[in-house]
């Protein structure tokens, strides 16, 4: 019986990854620091945990004692864990998570990285294989010194790991004040969008899709590092613009009314050759229909229905 610890079930990405992880067999226990923070319908197993704390953690994975860990949580509050000294507490906490899971002989981890841990400046798409690792944020240094431990700790105790760097996701649940939510709730309460330039060149991928592979990554023998990211180039002002014409207020669509971030990359995008590949994973949904979807869904949670804290971004 395939059995998996997920923590971050609650958050943005982890919630989606409950349907994936049940439709492929797994027995779920989910962690959150709320306990069961919602209902649903794939038989998951919710534990109140505080994964800052480490006899709390010992303790969770003492009692499920998991077969697979999918690690998503961290601290991800928008505009603050870029330089966040809470990012060293939680490579403490995650390292004490890892251990745990070895302690019971866990067979399988996958973590989630961020594209933040590469050098950014290049036009050419990121490569887990070609692109040097040279954060320039504390969020990329952590989450890139995590790795390297990962990897490490895992050779020695035996266990298969993997690492998903995360680029640019959107969809339902996400935080309200990020780029495509901000803009999908000016524009419902007829308020203007204020962008900054957008010719930022970003991978977006549909949040559905960020929780499918993870899982996949999850089920499979794949080790290192892989992106996960739609390999697509797209302007953030052809982003802003086609909820602009979806909703038809574009003319509520402001750009170049903010200043861009000072030391904000002109592109940052994947290169998918190991997930496409090793995994022989494609998205289900394109810019256009993910776009549709999460639009709707705002409509219908009356405005009102962001993640908690909890996923890595």
């Amino acid at each position: 019986m395939k059995k998996v610890l997920i923590t971050g079930a609650s958050g943005f990405i982890g919630h989606h990854c409950l349907s994936h992880l049940a439709r492929r067999g797994y027995e779920i226990h989910a962690v959150s620091s709320k306990g069961a923070p919602f209902v649903d319908a794939n038989n998951v197993t919710w534990h109140r945990v505080d994964l800052l704390k480490r006899e709390q953690v010992f303790e969770v994975v003492a009692d499920v004692q998991p077969t697979h860990l999918l690690h998503l949580a961290w601290y991800a509050v928008p505009g603050k864990y870029w330089t966040s000294t809470e990012n060293f507490r939680w490579v403490q906490a995650s390292l004490d998570l890892f251990q745990a899971f070895a302690s019971v002989e866990g067979k399988r981890i996958v973590a989630a990285g961020s594209c933040a841990e590469y050098e950014w400046g290049s036009d050419e798409p990121c490569s887990e294989t070609k692109t040097p690792l040279n954060p320039a944020t504390l969020y990329g240094a952590c989450k890139h010194a995590l790795r390297i431990m990962l990897e490490a700790y895992a050779a020695q105790a035996n266990v298969s790991a993997a690492w998903g760097r995360i680029f640019f996701l959107y969809g339902p649940r996400e935080y309200e004040s990020r780029l495509v939510a901000s803009v999908i709730r000016s524009l419902l309460r007829g308020e203007p969008a204020r962008c900054s330039h957008g010719r930022q060149v970003r991978d977006l991928l549909y949040v559905e899709d960020v929780a499918g592979a993870f899982v996949r990554l999850l089920d499979s023998d794949v080790r290192g590092a892989v992106n996960i990211a739609s390999g697509h180039a797209v302007a953030l002002k052809d982003v802003v613009g086609q909820i602009g014409e979806r909703l038809n207020r574009s003319d509520l669509v402001k750009l170049n009314a903010v200043p861009a971030p000072a030391n904000e990359p002109r592109y940052l995008v994947a290169d998918v050759k190991r997930l496409s590949e090793e995994l022989s994973w494609r998205p289900e949904h394109d810019l256009h229909d993910g776009m549709n979807k999460t639009i709707v869904w705002w409509q219908q949670s009356g405005l009102n229905g962001t993640s908690e804290a909890g996923d890595s971004a």
